[in-house]
């Protein structure tokens, strides 16, 4: 199996200042293809700190990515050192020069001349197009690995990643490169709750390119089918059979597939029925609204938000300033308020999503009563559930939940609902 490493640059990666999230995304969607990290290093703006990781890397992996260090100012010292490790001459590439020429002119602006550093490649390099930045990505061999220097902009090096440096490490991999990469999206199931529904799935096709991985971000966990083959038909031929069997061991669980998300299947749910929607939270700062009233189209669909901390605030914002604020948070205080946030709006749905969090310092123990409701003209439907794990953890969780319990309730499947394993 090829040797990969992956080597971050920079002061604030180093220090802490910014969370290296390129490294975590590099290595995700390497993972993705079934190449897998062996080693990661996280380098200062330093030389000859720089130089003996190229040189050490360069020693014991078969290919290197190294992101950072290709901007235009003092302490951006990729190419120079790259040049350096590879004992090789630093030389002006004209080609990438007047690209960025070009880039600054379409916008009406010159450019500095502290950019033309950025077309500054050690001799041997061959060029990685940056179709989006003035960063040129460079590919060259140090030792016995070859080397991928990508830009630290994410949104550049995400680009260049999976158009460009993905595909040659597979083809230097020996790999097939026909690969489709399947994601289920769910909410309610831990992971290795999951991991024991679908165990056995792999084996459905029996030559082993079918490779099941999990990756939790709380609230959702994302189960991904990873298949290699032949041709692009050959991998979807095999998947067919597993895909079939994912959806059905998870069944209701899975509230999206793919690039689809919670709120984009809620929002497209609403606006297939011509539905609107009001929504009332608190202690969310709002993060319920901020999912959907974002998204195009929600225009048509999102008629009002209500946020507050206290009960009673809620109450009088919807018209229920007769109602009680005091007492245990319970279901019919949801449905009520639901009620009447939808009679108030005019919506034909709305989402209530009620706290009551424990006493306390917070810490992993501390945990919150979360009451929902959701109304329409004829019905309401509500649920009562408890998350511990601290106050961001039930935040969290009370967000996911209500968004999850309306994409439920608009698919007609019950708003509460487990899977007992031992019967699974």
């Amino acid at each position: 199996m090829m040797r990969i490493e992956i080597i971050c640059t920079g002061d604030e990666v180093l220090t802490g200042k910014i969370v290296n999230t390129n490294f975590s995304y590099i290595s995700q969607k390497l993972e993705d293809v079934g190449l897998s990290v062996r080693w990661e290093t996280t380098v200062g703006d330093d030389r000859e700190s720089l130089l003996r990781a190229l040189r050490l890397a360069g020693e014991r992996a078969d290919a290197v990515i190294v992101n950072g260090g290709l901007g235009p100012t003092v302490d951006d010292l990729s190419q120079e050192v790259a040049a350096q490790a590879a004992r090789v001459e630093l030389v002006l590439n004209d080609e990438w020069l007047t690209r960025m020429e070009e880039f600054f002119r379409r916008r009406s602006r010159v450019m500095p001349p502290n950019n033309r550093k950025q077309a500054m490649l050690p001799a041997t390099a061959e060029v990685i197009d940056n179709p989006i930045g003035t960063a040129c990505g460079f590919a060259l061999d140090i030792g016995q690995a070859r080397f991928f220097f990508t830009p630290g902009v994410p949104r550049e090096l995400h680009r260049m990643l999976e158009e460009q440096i993905i595909p040659r490490l597979l083809a230097k991999s020996g790999m097939q490169t026909a690969i489709v990469l399947k994601r289920f999206h769910s909410y309610g199931l831990g992971e290795s709750h999951v991991d024991a529904l679908l165990r056995g799935v792999e084996e459905l096709v029996p030559d082993g390119s079918v490779k099941l991985g999990f990756r939790a971000h709380y609230p959702q966990l994302e189960t991904k089918l990873t298949v290699r083959g032949t041709d692009t038909e050959d991998t979807r031929r095999k998947l067919a059979p597993v895909e079939r069997e994912v959806r059905k061991r998870l069944g209701n669980f899975i509230l999206s597939e793919d690039d689809a998300t919670l709120e984009g299947v809620v929002l497209a749910g609403l606006a297939s029925r011509q539905g609107s929607l009001s929504i009332v939270e608190t202690f969310t700062s709002g993060a319920i609204a901020a999912r959907l009233a974002h998204l195009p189209g929600a225009d048509k669909v999102f008629c009002r938000g209500v946020v507050a901390r206290a009960l009673g605030e809620v109450c009088a914002a919807v018209g229920l300033e007769g109602a009680s604020a005091t007492g245990e948070l319970t279901r019919e205080t949801a449905e009520a308020v639901a009620r009447a946030a939808r009679r108030q709006t005019g919506a034909t749905h709305a989402l209530a999503v009620l706290i009551d969090l424990d006493e306390g310092a917070d810490r992993i123990d501390l945990g919150g009563t979360i009451c929902l409701a959701i109304a329409t003209e004829h019905e309401v439907a509500s649920r009562r559930s408890r998350i511990l794990g601290g106050r961001e953890w039930v935040r969290l969780g009370a967000v996911e939940m209500g968004l999850d319990c309306l994409r439920r309730y608009l698919q007609n499947l019950p708003v509460y609902e487990r899977i007992d394993f031992e019967k699974a």
